[in-house]
Formats: structure tokens, sequence, C-alpha cells
């Protein structure tokens, strides 16, 4: 691994060098989801969290209209798109933004979509594999968001098997979902992986889900949902904090998340 990829993905997880999580935050949604709920003004929600992520995973248009420039958070950029919440069949993805763009926006990773057992899971393999050669060419490191096909259920099988063919195909981090027998996943996959939040679940389940994962290998978490569709968003990415950073137990974190109010801090910027 060079010395640019290296320190683009030690800042994208920063935790990696002393073996802690890392906190990605992922605002991403709206690219096939429009304005979903908790993101109907990005700036108003996003800016008072930032101080509390590691890391941005969002799209170009969210980072260049709705982040202040002078924020010095690592970004992870979408490069992948192509379909809506309107289709059946959400795994038509292809490359969309070129790795140049991605650089002129100052990305520390670039994030893309494979369907495995979708559709357009030959399409979507071939593109992240042109992806991780431009990417690398240029120092940037690859998230592989893993996906299964909508038939199958998200268990071991096949998301351990979705995460090993990113790995194989050159990624430098794999997004997948929490599942029995993680540690399995986790053995099976050599580079970090973060888990997805999904859908929105009550905090305390939340929370127990970034314990497990962490505690059974993952390298952090990658919440959305989870983090800014609570009453109180800034007290649970705090939450999540608490808990992939300094080994808080669900219970800690949960009592944490309860008796911080959510506050205006760290007002937008230009």
């Amino acid at each position: 691994m060079n010395w640019g990829l290296r320190n683009r993905l030690d800042r994208v997880l920063p935790g990696l060098p002393n073996g802690t999580g890392s906190v990605m935050f992922a605002i991403d949604h709206g690219y096939f989801m429009g304005p979903t709920s908790g993101l109907e003004d990005p700036r108003k929600t996003i800016v008072p969290l930032l101080p509390h992520a590691d890391s941005l995973m969002l799209s170009r248009g969210i980072l260049q209209n709705s982040i202040p420039k002078r924020t010095n958070i690592p970004i992870v950029l979408r490069v992948s798109s192509g379909n809506s919440i309107l289709n059946e069949d959400l795994s038509n993805e292809e490359l969309c933004v070129s790795i140049e763009d991605a650089i002129r926006l100052n990305a520390s990773a670039v994030a893309f979509s494979i369907y495995i057992g979708g559709a357009y899971e030959h399409q979507t393999i071939v593109e992240f594999s042109k992806l991780v050669n431009d990417a690398h060419r240029y120092g940037l490191p690859v998230l592989a968001v893993t996906a299964v096909g909508k038939d199958m259920n998200r268990d071991l099988r096949y998301l351990s098997l979705a995460s090993r063919i990113a790995v194989e195909l050159g990624a430098d981090i794999v997004k997948t979902y929490y599942c029995d027998g993680f540690n399995e996943l986790i053995a099976a996959c050599p580079v970090p992986v973060v888990i997805a939040g999904g859908k929105k679940l009550p905090e305390a389940e939340a929370l127990q889900l970034a314990h497990n994962a962490v505690q059974q290998g993952a390298a952090g978490v990658d919440m959305g949902r989870n983090i800014f569709q609570p009453e109180a968003p800034v007290a649970m990415i705090q939450a999540v904090r608490g808990v992939v950073h300094k080994n808080l137990s669900p219970k800690e974190a949960y009592d944490l998340y309860l008796t911080r109010e959510d506050g205006d801090e760290h007002p937008a910027d230009s």
C-alpha cells in the first residue's frame, strides 16, 4: 500500500492505527431516495453533527451545497448511481463521478455499490473493478458498499460472499450488514469492515448493534438514519461514538443519550 493511500485510509478510519473503531457518518441516501426523512434540509441536520464524526460519506451535490467549505472532515464520496426508489430493482448502478472530480472535491476515499445476486451484478462488479484501477492510480482508497439480491437473506452466507468478492476486486474498505456469525465474515475479509445501520431502529437497539459489530471485529460503523433520525441526533452520535471509541456498553451509551439534550452547536459556516 503506497503512502498516499495509507494516509487517506487512516484519515477516513482514524481508529485503525491504534486498533479502535471509527464513526463514519453516512448521508448519501438522497442519491436514490430523494429528500429522506431527517435530511429534508441537509445543511441544518448535518452541520451540528460534523464535530462528532470521523468521516462523512455523501454525494457530490450535498458536499458542494450543504457542507461548509472550511470543514476539515475526511470525505468518502459516493461515485455510483443510476437508480431510484421508483424502480423495483435498485442494482442498476454505474460509475457516475470521475476520479478527477473526486480529487477536485478533495475526497479522501470513494464509495461504490456492488450488488451480488442482483439483476445487474455483472455490471456493478465490472464498474467497481474499473474504479479500483483508476482510484488506486491516484492513491484513493475505495469503499465497497455491498448489497445482495432482493430475494436473498442478509445472513452470513450471502453477506460474506459479497464482502469477500469486494476484497478480491480490490476494495480497501467493505461496508456490510451485521449478522449472526459476523466474526466469521470478519475472518474471511482481510480489509477493514464497517457496518451499515440500515433502517431506523430504537436507539438502544442501534447502540447494541454498533457494540456487537465492533466487539466482533468491525473497524467501525457507517451509520446514517440511526444517527440523524432520532429525536436528538447530536446526543445519538455522541452515544455511538462512546460505543465505538470508548468501548462503552450499550446501556452506558443509551444512558448517555438520555442525559444529553440536543442543542445548536457549530453553526453553519459559509
